[in-house]
């Protein structure tokens, strides 16, 4: 489960950056996760109440908006979704790093990142 572990170093970020901002309270948390950081978003969000338990982050609200994973094929020039197989001894649909027109090997231009978009607090006066 390295959505906990990623959550952490999330949470840890935020506190540093409140402190930083000498911040009394913690309301919101934006985050931008991508589709091939393959982090589950209800496990974020499990991880993210156990961790602020305690922090000027408690009680806070936190908003996930959740990229879509892009790729460019250097054959044909072709930009957009990443193409999946669904393969019966896997029971699950996969993504493949091929294209979906041209199936030369794609490079993945958006969808890896975890990001801190915004946090909204209140200073200490």
């Amino acid at each position: 489960m390295h959505e906990y572990s990623i959550t952490s170093q999330i949470v840890e970020n935020v506190l540093q950056e409140a402190k930083k901002h000498d911040a009394k309270k913690i309301f919101e948390v934006h985050l931008v996760i991508g589709k091939f950081t393959f982090l589950g978003i209800e496990q974020v969000r499990f991880s993210y109440e156990i961790l602020v338990k305690g922090t000027i982050m408690e009680g806070s609200k936190l908003y996930i908006e959740e990229r879509n994973g892009v790729v460019k094929c250097a054959g044909c020039g072709y930009e957009g979704t990443i193409m999946y197989e669904d393969d019966p001894k896997y029971h699950i649909l996969f993504p493949t790093l091929y294209c979906p027109k041209c199936r030369s090997k794609v490079d993945l231009i958006e969808g890896k990142e975890c990001i801190i978009k915004s946090v909204k607090l209140m200073r200490d006066k």
